[in-house]
């Protein structure tokens, strides 16, 4: 492959060019109404206009995309996350076209796309389940006997969900009926397919994931894991590797049955086995992505490997650059992810323009992102702005970073979560390592942000803000309807969630 089109936008875009840039590949980037202009665009060798920002019109349709390939004579495509990056169709129509798919086989993405298949494969290998359904479930007064059966509480999950779309936590029985016609009414919305899988709800759970990389010649090894218990609405805001609470015995048991998950369904490529970990060490498998991961910056900076390179060459045919025995561990990485919200209204998207965008930078900090001052961020999309990383020796000198680059990411135009990122990694929890997915319930309220901001630092913040607060508060007012017709069709546009 001489040249690969990005079947992406925004940072990931970004940061597959760069990789592609330094194997001496040449890039196509595709773009809608929205984006025109976008770094992204801007870097690639050549860029092809595929339609209107709503995705379904620009990113999401298959055609355009494989007719800006074969247009630009690009021999791969490069889907990174989110879009069409796990749908079998897609990867399909571009091996019809003879157009090498950076990813796995169709059939595996299928397999690993359907929750209630991925349990199946699973199980052939004896790998630990959560006690749940064996199949998908499609009728009320079956799915309520089940789950009495099982006991509460439970979870009601879309078997083709993901994001968070389709599930539901139940207490008790009481409330099964009405949680359980509101998860098939998501996941219908969101899928078109209203079947779900019930399964007992894991109290005090950690979310513990294996990066795994297979080649087509039959390696497959795992890079470790990344702890991403720290959510909302049941997507990762904080991610660091290697987990706080993993022995080297159990890192290495988790990270064989990764494998053989992989395995399972004759994986190829980058993919990402997910675990729920309860308090006691007991892990279960959740389910695979196939494909890149948003938090794989992390895995790259404690084991040294360039991802997106060996997801290249992997597709080239190539055999992977490492053995299981070649990996090590080095040192702690930490990532937040960098959105468009306002943590202190229920994190809902913020729009508005980056009146200043100034990034952190030395020793240790990465910053994987796509915009530049003066842009806005778009209605249509992930409100992501970016992803920061940092790395040291130690966890805690990680940490520490981390802490220092927020302090130094100076945003200003759109609310953020850098602050509530900076809550969350100067918790006593999160100090301690003794934190679940339940971080966020348990311990964050609007008001711990109001509480962190000392009398100079807001000082200095409205000192800096002052001549862009009132810019943003016309734009604001001028029509309350339009912003909260805006904050709607955010949340209706956010068709690929990605986790």
């Amino acid at each position: 492959m001489e040249k690969i089109l990005i079947a992406n936008r925004g940072e990931i875009a970004l940061r597959v060019m760069r990789t592609c840039k330094e194997m001496g590949i040449k890039t196509v980037a595709v773009y809608s109404t929205a984006d025109a202009g976008a770094p992204f665009v801007e870097y690639a060798d050549e860029a092809v206009f595929i339609g209107n920002a709503p995705s379904k019109e620009s990113y999401l349709v298959h055609e355009k995309i494989l007719d800006a390939a074969k247009k630009t004579g690009a021999q791969g495509i490069h889907p990174g996350y989110g879009f069409l990056s796990e749908n079998a169709e897609f990867a399909r129509k571009a091996k019809q076209a003879n157009i090498n798919f950076i990813g796995p086989e169709p059939e595996s993405m299928e397999i690993m796309g359907s929750k209630l298949a991925a349990k199946d494969a699973a199980k052939k290998y004896n790998i630990p389940l959560v006690p749940g359904t064996d199949g998908a479930i499609t009728d009320l007064t079956v799915a309520k006997k089940i789950a009495s059966e099982i006991g509460f509480p439970v979870l009601i999950k879309a078997s083709a969900g993901g994001g968070g779309k389709g599930m539901r936590l139940v207490q008790n029985n009481e409330e099964f009926i009405e949680q359980y016609e509101r998860a098939v009414s998501e996941a219908v919305n969101a899928f078109g397919d209203g079947s779900v899988f019930i399964e007992k709800f894991v109290t005090k759970p950690r979310h513990i994931e294996i990066q795994v990389m297979a080649d087509k010649h039959g390696n497959c090894c795992y890079l470790f894991e990344r702890e991403c218990s720290i959510q909302r609405r049941h997507q990762k805001v904080v991610e660091e590797a290697p987990s706080s609470v993993l022995t080297p015995e159990l890192r290495k048991k988790m990270g064989e049955c990764a494998v053989m998950v992989a395995k399972s369904c004759n994986y190829v490529g980058a993919g990402t086995v997910e675990f729920l970990l309860d308090d006691k060490l007991n892990f279960y498998f959740l389910e695979m992505n196939t494909r890149l991961q948003v938090e794989h910056p992390v895995t790259e900076m404690i084991t040294g490997i360039d991802l997106v390179r060996e997801q290249i060459e992997v597709a080239r045919g190539k055999k992977l650059s490492f053995t299981q025995d070649d990996l090590k561990i080095q040192g702690h990485a930490i990532e937040i992810r960098v959105y468009a919200e306002d943590p202190a209204n229920n994190f809902l998207p913020d729009i508005g323009t980056l009146e200043v965008y100034e990034i952190p930078r030395g020793n240790g900090v990465r910053v994987d992102d796509a915009y530049q001052q003066g842009m806005e961020i778009p209605i249509y999309y992930d409100p992501m702005i970016a992803k920061l990383v940092t790395h040291g020796n130690t966890r805690e000198e990680a940490r520490i970073k981390m802490l220092r680059a927020i302090n130094d990411y100076k945003i200003f135009g759109v609310e953020t979560t850098l602050n509530f990122c900076r809550f969350a990694l100067e918790h006593k929890a999160f100090i301690s390592g003794d934190f679940d997915t339940n971080f966020v319930p348990t311990y964050f309220t609007p008001q711990v942000l109001e509480q962190g901001l000392d009398e100079d630092e807001s000082t200095a913040a409205m000192a800096v803000f002052t001549g862009l607060f009132d810019q943003k508060k016309q734009a604001q007012n001028h029509s309350a309807q339009t912003v909260n017709s805006h904050r709607s069709n955010w949340r209706k546009n956010r068709l690929n969630g990605v986790n």
